[in-house]
């Protein structure tokens, strides 16, 4: 991937690994419209020479209304970063969790799905350009106190899948992102091991610099997660990972 010449939009790019790789593509040299719910990160980006953009995922005509914006600015887009998502916690034993998980779903896949449908139909008629889409480390060895994050993350990944093999032919490429803990959004208060936000984004932009560009975004930190399973860890990980309950307020003291 050219990262000198691209037209991007980072949707979910207001904070922590969305703004960075908006400014990681700008600095490339590549032309970069950001969109999210903040309305000051917004202005704030909007100050350093982005094109900023409200958009809430979870609404279908705030999405659409969004696309129309976007395209009249930018007719030449041919890359959409699908960045939005949110970690909650959940107690399982607690019925109360069910407002969390609706919450996650809606605004991890179904956000993704709305962005990836908004967009589809303008590179398909480019007839190039790529969808970098956004699972997790997590999404391949779950964390059990955020398990609908991780279900939707998986999911995420299956349709990532399914979208790359129904687009094959029309010039639009499917690149899924794979991040580890990233020191931002608060890992780095809970997670020791959290990767420093500029290495994974130095790491990030090298792997999309290759030539051919990988399928999948897997920085070293986040190999061991995604192969889990093949290398024969995968039950052990879990376990270890599993001792994280006791972060969860039902499951203290």
């Amino acid at each position: 991937m050219d990262l000198s010449t691209r037209t991007v939009l980072v949707v979910g790019g207001t904070s922590g690994i969305g703004r960075e790789l908006a400014r990681r593509f700008a600095a490339a040299g590549s032309t970069v419209a950001v969109g999210g719910r903040n309305p000051e990160a917004l202005a704030e980006l909007a100050g350093e020479g982005f094109g900023t953009f409200g958009v809430d995922v979870t609404d279908s005509a705030s999405v659409a209304s969004f696309r129309a914006a976007v395209l009249d600015r930018y007719p030449g887009l041919d890359t959409v970063v699908t960045m939005s998502g949110v970690m909650l916690l959940e107690d399982l034993r607690d019925p109360a969790h069910y407002t969390a998980a609706e919450t996650t779903i809606d605004t991890n896949l179904l956000g993704t799905v709305r962005v990836l449908d908004a967009f589809t139909p303008h590179l398909i008629g480019r007839g190039a350009g790529t969808f970098l889409t956004v699972s997790s480390g997590i999404g391949f060895l779950p964390f059990p106190p955020m398990p609908s994050y991780a279900a939707s993350k998986a999911a995420v990944h299956a349709y990532s899948e399914a979208l790359r093999a129904q687009l094959d032919g029309t010039g639009v490429g499917v690149v899924e992102l794979v991040p580890p803990a990233v020191a931002t959004a608060g890992q780095e208060k809970v997670n020791p091991h959290a990767l420093p936000l500029d290495d994974f984004a130095t790491e990030v932009m090298d792997l999309l610099s290759q030539e051919p560009t990988p399928r999948e975004i897997l920085v070293q930190g986040v190999r061991m997660h995604r192969w889990a399973e093949r290398d024969g860890t995968y039950d052990d990980l879990v376990a270890q990972r599993s001792r994280a309950l006791a972060m969860l307020p039902g499951r203290q003291g």
